[in-house]
């Protein structure tokens, strides 16, 4: 008899037990290339252990994260093919979008392209877009922007025909800090949250990399050039080496993709802005 009378108790405390445990958070991670190899660091010649998006799910293990970030897109691509990315139901959204829409030479638009909803043909319009998506698949969502850093000379690490030249010059007649500048407004706008990565993180274009190794023009023996003298040497991807040897990782492993610091450096400032109920 007093086991039928205990079977009650322990129906309670079960109940209590699944009551008190700590839910699961689903995150929707959509950015670029810098979310995306979160889960392909062999694309970085091993040259990352950690991303973001692992770094902050082992920390709080009640995160979940989804990764939906696109090697190479920017949002201007990612808001015209929106329907087609799979995108699920989350309780957190990130968008760190923004540094190949500039180089790629996507319009800015204005604020009043945003708020007038003009669609994907713009980079302040593909936001729209993108924010509009996340709060149809859950109003209660939080939805935080994170802008792009400052950029080094990039050079692909598997491809150096791959290369860019840094945020210290305008790309078709747009500064990437102009870029920073409309998420920034978008999220004062919504009230989102933004993660200011171009002028809060203490990542710049001085330490995206210890040096860049180029050939002196007069001697053509190679040399380690800093910031910002490295921006006045020619580099020839049919004949120089690889800029970036492993002793030049910094903030970037390549002038432009986060090392292991520059991800802490990101899951940091993000977990700032993240709300703590959700932790």
């Amino acid at each position: 008899m007093w086991k039928l009378r205990l079977l009650p108790c322990l129906l309670v405390v079960l109940i209590l037990t699944i009551a008190n445990r700590p839910r699961s958070i689903v995150w929707t991670a959509l950015g670029d290339s810098i979310t995306y190899l979160n889960d392909h660091p062999d694309e970085t010649g091993n040259r990352i252990t950690k991303g973001y998006l692992t770094l902050i799910t082992e920390k709080y293990p009640t995160i979940k994260y989804i990764n939906k970030g696109y090697n190479g897109w920017s949002a201007v691509r990612i808001a015209q093919q929106i329907d087609q990315l799979g995108l699920e139901k989350s309780d957190v959204y990130t968008i760190f979008l923004g540094t190949n829409d500039w180089w790629q030479g996507q319009p800015l638009g204005t604020l009043q392209d945003y708020l007038d909803n003009t669609g994907p043909t713009t980079i302040s319009g593909a936001f729209r877009v993108i924010i509009d998506k996340f709060r149809q698949l859950n109003p209660e969502a939080q939805i935080i922007l994170i802008t792009p850093m400052q950029r080094g000379d990039f050079v692909y690490i598997a491809n150096m025909q791959n290369n860019a030249y840094g945020s210290y010059r305008e790309k078709n007649g747009l500064q990437l800090s102009e870029v920073v500048e409309m998420i920034l407004k978008i999220g004062k706008h919504e009230k989102i949250p933004v993660v200011d990565l171009y002028y809060k993180s203490g990542i710049n274009q001085k330490n995206m990399v210890h040096f860049k190794r180029l050939r002196d023009p007069q001697t053509q023996n190679y040399r380690n050039y800093t910031y910002p003298d490295y921006t006045q040497i020619p580099f020839d991807p049919e004949k120089d080496e690889y800029p970036y040897p492993p002793e030049a990782i910094f903030m970037t492993y390549d002038g432009l993709h986060p090392s292991d610091e520059g991800y802490r450096i990101i899951a940091k400032e993000l977990l700032k802005k993240w709300k703590k109920s959700l932790r």
